[in-house]
């Protein structure tokens, strides 16, 4: 099992930035492929960034393409998300995400994928 906490969210006015970070603990976290997700009231829970195990590749939503950037630090432990230029409908739950198997080749964007969340993170947005 892994541990997952989440950190670095709050209100934001629009056009602003927040970085969130993961830190994990409990397993090989150089091992799995992470992302973050995120669940706006009365919606799904949705993909946002995924970044491999080696870092190799990172895959994003079309709502964050050009203005997050997913990142890890294998020394740490932990995981990045830096968001720019955000917006009112940035606005949710942030969670981050361990993929449930190890060495995969290709970022999953799929919930099924990942067995261990975070507990959560409030991103607020206000215009």
């Amino acid at each position: 099992q892994v541990q997952l906490v989440e950190s670095g969210g709050g209100l934001v006015q629009a056009g602003g930035s927040l970085r969130l970070s993961c830190a994990a603990s409990g397993r090989t976290f150089s091992a799995y492929t992470m992302a973050w997700f995120r669940q706006a009231p009365g919606k799904e829970r949705e993909f946002v960034a995924g970044i491999r195990w080696d870092g190799g590749s990172t895959r994003y939503a079309d709502s964050a393409k050009g203005r997050f950037t997913i990142s890890r630090d294998s020394a740490k432990n932990t995981v990045y998300l830096q968001m720019n230029s955000l917006k009112p409908e940035d606005t949710a739950v942030y969670y981050c995400a361990a993929d449930r198997n190890g060495y995969t080749k290709v970022v999953g964007t799929t919930m099924e994928r990942y067995t261990n969340w975070g507990q959560g993170n409030q991103v607020t947005v206000s215009s």
